[in-house]
């Protein structure tokens, strides 16, 4: 009898998991705020040169007269101002005629500063500090910068959580998420906030990875795909709160503000929550261990299994779950064999695809050229249809079949959009959306497929580098929206080739479906040579069968 059955003993599913869950699930709702957050606090409104008075001074009392407004800003070839230069001196003759080349006319950057419409964006970082022109790659630099402390957040606390507990860490990162979010909304330079949102990434990682630790280690094996669409679908209304949120209070600091200080109130009560019994085995701390599955037992109406639990009976329960610490496995095991090979790299291209390209989406809302507001809040219902047609497919036709059609759609769906005239908003609003909702879909199949592909003694390993990949994509995502200075449909060819690119790679993954978790590096190996013969497959699949756990066998 392994930890499975000590959780069973207990109570697995009881009022004391219930209630876990759903006090671990409420930072959730607001995660999607501080990941793209920046659309709205970033949000670029339209914007032109200060112009002159005629007394040679500046001010924007001059944008009254639409008059001198012509004879300063030159116009671009859609009739609006030019957003970057301005007339070096004020050309009157265009009052009475229309130059069509003002390109031989005299010009200079704005010196002066820029006048905003403040119509949609009253106040954004971008209209704080004047990240246009010349300097508006520092706004996607700035979400790289976040996206960056995500992935050095969960390299950090993913160790220091395996090393101090899942509790501690997890009070840790919300209140480092409550002070450093806080912060932010008073920053005084741009350099403070990159710094601050930086942090504020490495929290984020903390907070997500505990979160999931402990919903995992306090339930069933067979509730664990459940836990993650419940999760993921948290997550998906937070993305429906932050437009509301948004167009209640359009300046950012207040913005940022409203999404921070919860964390606060998720730091207090996060004191309540329990240390994984499983960890504190494994960490050496019997004792504590028992008192944490006492606690667990009587909030579930079981004191009679509270009173049998000892040290002992936690040790010998226990034996399996101890003698795994003794193997050790590192990362290179992950290439080692042919098929581990094989399946890391694909996961590879999938992971970082996936996530590279649906930031690519929802952090370019303003693109699209309709109602910000709208389609934030489209592009999160959109995941309740995705994610459930993705669970259905997952379920019975496999999982190589979801991952790769996937991502192959959403792919061809953002290179159609090239195609698509500005003048159309509507339609590629609703292309995006689509496309949006296919790489949900992707995402909520990866992160169960990635679990069965690798066997248990490397899955953690596995799932590291796949979040790591996944990162990087977030980080390289905005960093590509630069490429536009270049050629305006680049990025969107980058951001739909390299889906279609990793779909194509996720053909080469095994099928996982109905099969049973491998264990082994040797099994996985084995299971992809008898996959070529019929025959054998049954005979490892029964194999499989035989020599696995109860509990593993629960697994989707």
């Amino acid at each position: 009898m392994g930890f499975a059955e000590l959780l069973e003993h207990v109570g697995s599913m009881g009022r004391f998991q219930v209630i876990h869950v759903i006090l671990l699930s409420l930072p959730i709702f607001m995660m999607a705020s501080h990941m793209i957050l920046q659309n709205f606090t970033a949000g670029t409104p339209g914007h032109h040169c200060l112009v002159h008075h005629p007394n040679g001074t500046s001010g924007n009392q001059s944008l009254e007269a639409e008059d001198l407004l012509k004879v300063s800003i030159p116009m671009d070839e859609k009739g609006q101002p030019e957003q970057c230069r301005r007339f070096i001196h004020h050309q009157g003759q265009l009052l009475n005629a229309t130059v069509a080349n003002w390109t031989e006319m005299d010009t200079e950057t704005c010196k002066d500063g820029w006048v905003y419409d403040k119509t949609v964006f009253p106040s954004t970082i971008v209209t704080e500090w004047d990240l246009v022109c010349s300097a508006r790659a520092l706004k996607q630099m700035a979400q790289s910068i976040y996206m960056a402390g995500v992935l050095v957040g969960g390299i950090v606390y993913g160790g220091l959580s395996d090393r101090f507990g899942r509790r501690l860490i997890l009070i840790w990162s919300c209140l480092q998420l409550a002070v450093t979010g806080t912060a932010s909304a008073f920053s005084p330079t741009f350099s403070a906030y990159c710094t601050l949102r930086f942090l504020t990434g490495m929290a984020y990682s903390g907070t997500v990875l505990n979160i999931f630790s402990l919903c995992v280690e306090w339930t069933p094996t067979r509730t664990r795909p459940l836990l993650s669409t419940y999760n993921g679908l948290a997550y998906t209304i937070g993305q429906m709160i932050l437009a509301g949120l948004a167009y209640l209070i359009p300046e950012w600091r207040w913005l940022q503000l409203t999404v921070s200080l919860p964390y606060f109130l998720f730091f207090i009560y996060s004191w309540w929550f329990s240390e994984s019994a499983r960890w504190l085995v494994l960490a050496g701390k019997p004792e504590q261990a028992v008192k944490e599955l006492k606690r667990a037992a009587r909030m579930n109406g079981k004191p009679e299994a509270s009173d049998k639990l000892n040290v002992e009976l936690l040790r010998s329960n226990m034996k399996e779950e101890m003698a795994s610490l003794k193997s050790s496995y590192t990362i290179v095991d992950l290439v080692r064999t042919p098929t581990m090979r094989r399946i890391s790299c694909c996961l590879c291209f999938v992971w970082f695809s996936t996530s590279f390209a649906y930031y690519g989406l929802v952090m370019d809302l303003q693109h699209f050229g309709v109602n910000i507001y709208l389609i934030q809040l489209v592009f999160g219902a959109v995941d309740f249809p995705a994610k459930f047609i993705s669970v259905l497919t997952i379920s019975y036709i496999g999982r190589r079949f979801t991952q790769a059609a996937t991502l192959v759609l959403a792919g061809l769906t953002i290179l159609a959009n090239i195609f698509v005239p500005q003048d159309m908003p509507t339609t590629r609003a609703a292309l995006a959306v689509f496309g949006k909702g296919c790489l949900a879909a992707a995402f909520n199949c990866i992160y169960l497929y990635t679990g069965e592909l690798y066997p248990t003694v490397l899955r953690q390993t596995g799932m590291g580098l796949g979040n790591t990949l996944s990162r990087l994509g977030g980080i390289s995502a905005p960093l590509v929206k630069i490429s536009s200075e270049y050629l305006p449909y680049l990025p969107h060819l980058i951001y739909g080739t390299a889906p279609v690119v990793s779909g194509i790679a996720a053909i080469f993954l095994p099928e996982t479906r109905n099969a049973s978790l491998p264990e082994t590096i040797e099994q996985v190996e084995n299971r992809s040579q008898a996959q070529k013969d019929p025959k054998q497959q049954q005979q490892m699949e029964a194999l499989l069968d035989a020599t696995k756990p109860e509990t593993t066998k629960d697994a989707v």
